[in-house]
């Protein structure tokens, strides 16, 4: 991400910022921000006097100001990091009134995780006027994820193949934090210039490249039964690693997006790529589906699996396996 580049390449320069207020949707980046501070601003002897950690939870917003306005021992710059910092939310406006002339010797840093500050109050128009950094750190839309895995891959000096990030995405989600953990550990074990598979990822990470809802959404996308039941037999065996609520929930999105694109008057694969905010491998998927299931049969499909998501999380439905359920939503959607 460039406007996270630029953020580092100012500190290394030692263009420092009084205040830090690292805010959004998007965890990882707060997290990856808020640590090259702590590691590059203070050398290690600095650390012990001038660099403090406090957390959201545990602390107020008046504590927090205390300890940014005290001054640095043996050093010219004290860094104080809040961690948690969405659990201030409720008087963090407060933070104004020292916005407006900050302590030029500290850097404070808020982590305020999936919450953002208002544009049209004071706060927030302070901190862009006084030489303050804001950094909204945006959610990742699946088709962008993929992408990023391989890029962040390439950067260590491995590739991957595009079946194998798409597993990654499908069984992980679109959390970066969450993937990034399973990326290192591919790391320890893989030598670098490693192109990673799909056979590599079930191996380390224990995701099956043939059994998985990535799998089961295009056997059913093609009305393949045989291959569908298979998977939703291997689910049935291996509950715990396939929860059948995720499953209703990622079938919900691709038939929902089917929808979406029986709507759309253009169905060239740029413009469905765009439109559904799908990477444009999968074009080819909801090409197929379409002439498998017309509108009329998606708009059902997706009330029942309304219903088979209620029944996932015990409504309407008492004692049911997740076997039966599993069944029972093949039956319907095939």
């Amino acid at each position: 991400m460039e406007e996270v580049k630029q953020i580092v390449n100012d500190i290394r320069n030692g263009n420092i910022s009084p205040i830090y207020f690292l805010m959004g949707d998007e965890p990882y980046y707060i997290d990856k921000i808020a640590q090259f501070i702590s590691d590059n601003i203070l050398t290690e002897e600095e650390k012990g006097f001038n660099q403090m950690v406090l957390y959201g939870k545990e602390t107020s917003l008046e504590q927090v100001l205390a300890n940014a306005k005290r001054y640095p021992m043996m050093s010219e710059k004290q860094v104080v990091i809040v961690k948690e910092a969405q659990h201030l939310s409720r008087n963090i406006e407060e933070l104004s009134s020292y916005a407006v002339n900050p302590q030029t010797s500290t850097v404070l840093v808020f982590c305020y995780k999936y919450k953002k500050l208002d544009k049209r109050k004071k706060l927030h128009k302070t901190l862009l006027g006084n030489g303050s950094v804001i950094f909204d750190s945006k959610k990742l839309y699946e088709n962008q994820v993929s992408d990023w895995i391989r890029l962040t891959l390439k950067q260590k000096g491995y590739a991957i193949s595009h079946k194998a990030s798409v597993l990654l995405v499908e069984y992980l989600g679109t959390d970066l934090s969450r993937i990034n953990n399973e990326l290192e550990k591919l790391q320890l074990v893989l030598p670098k210039n490693t192109e990673i598979n799909p056979d590599l990822i079930e191996k380390h990470i224990g995701i099956s490249k043939d059994y998985n809802n990535f799998e089961l959404k295009k056997a059913i996308g093609e009305k393949n039964i045989v291959k569908a039941t298979r998977i939703i037999n291997y689910f049935a065996q291996n509950p715990k690693d396939n929860p059948f609520v995720v499953t209703v929930s990622l079938l919900h999105n691709f038939f929902t997006q089917l929808l979406q694109y029986h709507g759309l008057s253009d169905h060239s694969p740029k413009n469905v790529a765009s439109a559904l905010r799908i990477n444009p491998y999968f074009v080819g998927e909801f090409q197929i589906a379409s002439k498998n299931y017309p509108m009329k049969r998606v708009s059902n499909i997706i009330a029942y699996l309304r219903e088979m998501d209620l029944k996932g999380k015990g409504v309407g439905a008492y004692n049911i396996s997740q076997a039966d359920l599993l069944k029972e939503l093949l039956v319907k959607i095939i």
